[in-house]
């Protein structure tokens, strides 16, 4: 039987800073980091309230606030609106719909598109975690996540041929639109935000994702001296 392939690392910062540099409070030490499977995420789906992405092998704490989540039910219920006048076109996911996107990676977009056409019998996947790769990937961010993992679930997405990624930021109110890792239109709450051809006809005005976290807040100032 031949070897088991496993990411292993000597020292955990330099399992910490493969991915991404996240807070050792997100790595799950069991399965031990570069020995877990597929299986284990949706085992863990079904005991844990706690969801846990796959990197190399590693499960890793996924983290969402409550801004987060109201950001991302509100841009659900918009697209869910866009998806039924538009004729259904795809199937959408929240943030409990992993994917298993390649070898040892499992992600959790907050929000998901994925046309009918990429699904098997046009239909739903009955497996907790399919193998498949949506159209669109949304991410809201976190405080606790880094930029180098942001970076690196960036690349992946592509690699994985998703064919856009949004990452919404409701401190600063923005949606960067990347169309590929090193192609980004960011948008403020005076756009609007489109789906091109990915979405056809989708467009919301950006500050209506934001619309129940009140005011902006203001940027701080530095006290004269």
């Amino acid at each position: 039987m031949a070897a088991k392939s496993v990411v292993q690392f000597e020292m955990m910062d330099e399992l910490l800073t493969n991915l991404g540099g996240v807070s050792p409070n997100r790595v799950r030490m069991t399965p031990t980091p570069g020995t877990a499977t597929v299986r284990d995420v949706a085992r863990l789906l079904d005991r844990h309230k706690r969801k846990f992405e796959l990197v190399d092998g590693t499960l890793v704490e996924k983290i969402m606030g409550l801004q987060e989540s109201v950001v991302a039910m509100e841009l659900g219920g918009i697209l869910r609106e866009w998806n039924r006048a538009a004729g259904n076109l795809g199937m959408l996911a929240g943030a409990d719909g992993p994917f298993h996107l390649m070898k040892k990676l499992v992600r959790i977009p907050d929000v998901s598109f994925t046309n009918w056409d990429r699904l098997p019998n046009r239909k739903v996947p009955t497996e907790p975690v399919p193998n498949v790769n949506p159209d669109l990937a949304v991410e809201v961010l976190s405080e606790g996540n880094t930029r180098k993992e942001m970076e690196r679930k960036l690349k992946e997405y592509f690699l994985s041929e998703i064919e856009v990624v949004w990452f919404i930021d409701p401190k600063k109110r923005t949606v960067q639109v990347y169309t590929s890792p090193d192609k980004m239109t960011e948008l403020s709450e005076a756009d609007t935000l489109t789906g091109g051809d990915v979405l056809p006809g989708f467009s919301v005005p950006v500050s209506r994702l934001f619309v129940d976290l009140g005011d902006a807040p203001k940027p701080k100032t530095k006290k004269k001296r």
